[in-house]
Formats: C-alpha cells, structure tokens, sequence
C-alpha cells in the first residue's frame, strides 16, 4: 500500500498530523479504555467527571457573537427534533414513505419564503458559510463567462476560507469592495468602479454585517448590481426581519443566512442551519443546489403528497453535472426551525426584534459612558452586535477579555486580528437572553478592570 500510494513508511502516511498531538510509545503496550468494564453509575460518574471541567456561560449569556449567537431554545423546538420520527440528518430516498417528515420541510420552506420575501427556499445547506459559498458558484453558473464575486472588505472573516475551499478550484475569484471607515456601509463609487469591467456574476452584502451595523444602501446596492448586469446577493441574520426589511422587498436575487437564531443551540459551533433562498426564475431556480421539497397530486389525482422536486440538479442523479453535493445536510435543524417560526409567528418575530434592538443599545449606551471606551464604533444603527473600541482606555482588549473570564463573563469577540485598522476593538452580542442585570454586570466589570 505504501509503495501504492508513494510513501515510504507509516511515520510519513501521518505527516500532517502534528508532532505534539502523535503518540510515540509502544503501539503494544497501549491501554485503550478504562482498563475494565464499568458499570452504568461508574460511567456516568466518569463522564460527569469529565463535563464539570467545561465551563458553561450562563450567568450572564456570553456577549461574545460572531456568528455563534446565545438565543432562546423554546422546550417544544428541542421536543419535537428529539421525537423517533424525526431524529436524523436525511431528508428521505423513499419520499413517498416520508410524508410527514416531506411536510414539516415542505412547511419550513414556505415560513422561511414569507420571512424572506422570496418565492422558493431549499430544504437546508450545512450552514451560512457554505450556503454563501454555493450561491457565488450558483452566480458564476448562471452568468455564463463571468468570474467574479464582488464582496464587502467588512465579510465574515470566518466565512471567507469556507468560500475559498469552494471557489477556487472552480476559478472563481472574489474582489473586496472598500468600506467608509465611519459608517461601515459599501463604498459605493468603488462598487461602481470594480462593476464597471462587466464580468462581475453578482454583488454579495450581509445585512446586518459582520460587525453589527446595517448596510443602509442595501437597495441601492441590487439597483447599482442589476445595472450592470449582476445578481445581487444577500447574506442575513433571519432574526433580524422582524425590524429590517427582508431580501426579496430588497431587490435580492438569492439570499443566504444562518438558521441557528431559530430555535437552535449555540452546540459549539455546529450543527447549524445554511439557509438559501431564491426567487422566481427559472434561470435561477435551476441552478440552485440542495433538496427542494413540493406539493403535487397522487397518480389518481384525488389527494395531495410531497415529493423532491426538480431532483436533476442534484448529485443523486446526475453527478458530474450537479449544482452541488450537499446530500446528506441539516434537515433535524431545518425542521426546529420551523417548529421556532410558527411558534412566534408575525408578531412575534418583530417583538423580539424589538427587544434586541432595545437591549444591544442600551448595552453600547452605557459602554459608550466609560472613559475611554467608544460603543459603537460605527455611525448609524446597527442589530444585535457592535464594535467597542478600547484604545482610549490603553488597555489590551486581550487583557481585558481575561479579565472578565475571571468574573465568569465571556466579552466580546477581538476583531483587530481581521481588521488591524480597528485598533484594540471587540465585537459584542446582546441578544434577548442578556437582561438590564447582565448587562450593568458587564459594565460595571469592565469599568473595574479599566481603574485598576
């Protein structure tokens, strides 16, 4: 096998595993396990031994954000994913056999088309980064001969390796459009300027951005895109179209997000929910990846069924010529969010819109008031997230995060590593979760720290 594959020994085969993480004493006298069998209450003893070293952020929520958000759970979300029937990843083979499980994906899409304002939404992608990441391939696709994807210098910087994993080997090339370092908000004379070239497969924004703030020109940024014949793409926060206005009254062509505000735990990074939405072109409709679920009528016309819709996109029947291989995605998630959307409702989505809104600026108001702190960093509004800026303070942000570990508080998250510009700034998360108590807990720690 070595000689197979052009290696010389077992040592090379591990090369890419680092030296510090290998094991190098005698493959023979290795104990696996426990050294015996366990009873039942000796396991569990053992594993909670092992859960007290975690440290769990609760009292007060973390304020850390950046794309791991600490939202509600509602009780009747983790109910209903956790019943036998429900309980996988797999969106069916045999969908016929499936019905429920084909509705409750059937209903998530429609919810989720009426929050977006877009016409069709597949059935789940892994998460925002990859959904992000599908609709640029998805653009180059579509506008034939053109190969590149414009995006804000503000974008996720988490997201950005995840896109160029997909997009490079495909010879997709994505440009930084500058931002006023003021506002945030897209530079739209450099818009225009990097439009200009006309082999441009579409625009992409994320509203709010990455470091909170709204992308106010949103619309005229799809105007600005549609002139110069690109698609316009939009990345959001689902949580936030309760107080902003969504995609598809926007002017987006498709629209990509994270589904974790839904009703889904933070679960260390994963697994999420990607969401992908379109609206209604063919053109477009078919070039979208992942499963879409339908309403048709059964083969003697009398009642209605689900079924998988427009399957030849997909890897399951067509694989050199598939708009992707996402197969097996996050349906269980998909499925909590819909439980969360129709558990809120209209209403309810703008009430708890309202409260975050409400409490992220009460948050930055009274950040805002300690010397040498400035909340937020931007001009003009911004949603559930926001830059604090500690230069003034003279004070490492990184000392200041230690700090607050120390009094049980998880701060924000640094952002100077990304954006050096910034200085010593964080980027804080207030979401419904942190009440007036945690948030003055957060002050007045931080004003602690600062006059010592």
């Amino acid at each position: 096998m070595l000689k197979t594959i052009g290696i010389k020994s077992i040592e090379e085969l591990f090369a890419d595993i680092p030296e510090g993480a290998r094991f190098k004493g005698d493959w023979n006298k290795l104990e696996i396990g426990l050294g015996r069998p366990l009873s039942e209450i000796e396991i569990r003893k053992y594993i909670e031994k092992l859960f007290s070293k975690n440290k769990v952020f609760m009292d007060p929520p973390p304020f850390i954000g950046g794309g791991a958000w600490p939202h509600y759970v509602p009780a009747v979300v983790k109910y209903i994913m956790s019943r036998a029937e429900f309980y996988t990843a797999y969106t069916p083979y045999q969908p016929e056999l499936s019905q429920g499980l084909m509705q409750a994906l059937f209903e998530y899409q429609s919810m989720m088309a009426d929050l977006l304002e877009l016409e069709i939404v597949n059935s789940s992608m892994y998460d925002w980064a990859s959904a992000t990441a599908e609709a640029f391939l998805m653009a180059m696709r579509i506008q034939k001969r053109k190969n590149r994807v414009l995006v804000p210098s503000t974008m996720n910087p988490y997201h950005r390796p995840v896109v160029k994993a997909y997009t490079e080997p495909k010879g997709l090339k994505i440009e930084e459009v500058k931002h006023d370092k003021e506002t945030g908000l897209i530079d739209l004379e450099d818009l225009k300027e990097k439009l200009a070239s006309k082999d441009v497969a579409a625009v992409y924004i994320e509203n709010p951005s990455f470091l909170g703030f709204i992308e106010e020109n949103a619309k005229a940024i799809g105007e600005i895109a549609h002139d110069y014949g690109a698609l316009f793409i939009m990345g959001v926060d689902p949580i936030s179209l309760g107080v902003l206005e969504a995609p598809g009254r926007l002017g987006a062509d498709i629209a990509v997000g994270e589904g974790q505000p839904l009703g889904l735990g933070m679960n260390f990074g994963g697994p999420y929910l990607g969401i992908f939405a379109a609206k209604w072109d063919m053109r477009i409709v078919r070039q979208m990846p992942g499963r879409i679920m339908g309403l048709t009528t059964t083969l003697d016309g009398k009642e209605m069924g689900f079924a998988m819709i427009l399957q030849a996109r997909e890897q399951h029947i067509r694989r050199e010529k598939a708009t992707s291989n996402i197969c097996t995605n996050e349906m269980l998630c998909a499925l909590g969010a819909a439980v969360y959307m129709a558990l809120l409702g209209k209403h309810g989505f703008r009430k708890i819109g309202e409260l975050i809104m409400y409490r992220s600026h009460y948050a930055a108001k009274k950040l805002n008031e300690i010397d040498g702190v400035k909340a937020p960093v931007f001009k003009g509004e911004f949603f559930k997230e926001f830059t604090v800026n500690f230069d003034g303070a003279g004070v490492k942000y990184e000392t200041i995060h230690e700090e607050l570990l120390k009094r049980g508080i998880h701060g924000g998250l640094y952002v100077g590593k990304w954006f050096p510009e910034l200085g010593e700034t964080a980027l804080f998360c207030v979401t419904e979760m942190h009440d007036k108590n945690d948030i003055d807990k957060l002050v007045s720690s931080i004003k602690e720290i600062l006059s010592k």
